[in-house]
């Protein structure tokens, strides 16, 4: 008996920018966004933003942004909860690798930011990748070394430097954003 072939779509951006609601494309694949957060995601996606916000004030490169598009390629496109860039952004998208990148979990992304993203940021070189979960009020810190992710520090109540480009540093205390 023959196994029946699979047909996936493969979408690109040209595509992707007419549809409506919020949509990531990995390898041309769909995946479809939540319209809103639960309000303590939010909660604590507004808190880092501040946390890293008011740390970076004096920095006249670095700007931290809530969802935008970060277009990798033409068939991958994803929409990080927060984001730090120390350059500046040209286009309706960003196309090169932010600074950092915040990952707030929901039980319907966990797996694909724990492993796909990570793999996405980390492959593009994104300095600093953390993961945060509302649920155990938790926070993971990667910094690229080597090409490769590194956790520097996880918990609840600790604090962590963080070193941008142009000599911009965020020491960012993370028992705040609870």
């Amino acid at each position: 008996m023959a196994v029946p072939v699979k047909i996936l779509p493969h979408y690109t951006y040209e595509e992707w920018v007419n549809w409506e609601g919020r949509w990531e494309l990995i390898e041309g694949i769909p995946y479809a966004m939540r319209p809103s957060a639960e309000p303590k995601h939010q909660l604590v996606t507004g808190n880092i933003a501040s946390e890293f916000k008011g740390a970076l004030r004096h920095c006249g490169n670095c700007k931290v942004y809530l969802p935008i598009d970060y277009l990798i390629t033409n068939d991958i496109i994803l929409q990080p909860d927060i984001l730090v860039v120390s350059r500046e952004i040209n286009k309706d998208f960003l196309d090169f690798p932010p600074a950092l990148v915040v990952e707030v979990l929901s039980p319907s992304t966990a797996l694909k930011d724990r492993h796909t993203k990570f793999e996405l940021y980390q492959s593009q070189g994104v300095k600093y990748y953390l993961i945060v979960s509302p649920d155990t009020e938790e926070v993971e810190v990667y910094a690229i070394e080597n090409g490769i992710y590194e956790l520097k520090s996880k918990g609840k109540d600790f604090s962590h430097r963080f070193n941008f480009e142009d000599e911009c540093i965020a020491d960012i205390d993370f028992k705040e954003i609870w």
